[in-house]
């Protein structure tokens, strides 16, 4: 993982030198909040991976000499049924159907989407998959 902390910081201030460039040629306000926005996206995810690289074992990825067979193996917990990611799709759609056609669609969106997020927080909290 440490390279991908690498590409994403290199990446971060590519994007800076390109916002300031842009931004100093071109006198555009949305473009350049745009880059500046992107560089700080960028920055965010390339430290999260340098810090999250310190912490986790070295990983085949970080081998110039592995094989892509060496990377192989678990790779982490996913879970194989949920519905929340449906209640919270449906209760996104009726939020953003609210800035359409009126914002009295949201005290119908919230609650589903609260049910929705309560749920995919807590789901192995209780029920058949309590203890995994």
């Amino acid at each position: 993982m440490k390279i991908q902390g690498k590409m994403f910081i290199w990446l971060a201030v590519f994007i800076l030198a390109m916002a300031i460039v842009y931004g100093y040629w071109s006198k555009e306000p949305a473009g350049t909040t745009a880059l500046f926005l992107g560089f700080g996206l960028s920055i965010m995810i390339g430290y999260y991976l340098a810090f999250t690289a310190r912490r986790v074992d070295v990983g085949a990825q970080d081998d110039k000499e592995a094989d892509v067979a060496d990377d192989a193996g678990e790779i982490g917990f996913f879970s194989p049924h949920s519905w929340q990611p449906l209640s919270l799709g449906i209760g996104g759609a009726l939020a953003f159907m609210g800035v359409v056609f009126g914002w009295w669609l949201l005290y119908f969106s919230v609650p589903i989407i609260m049910i929705g997020l309560w749920g995919w927080v807590f789901e192995y909290y209780h029920g058949e998959n309590r203890t995994q």
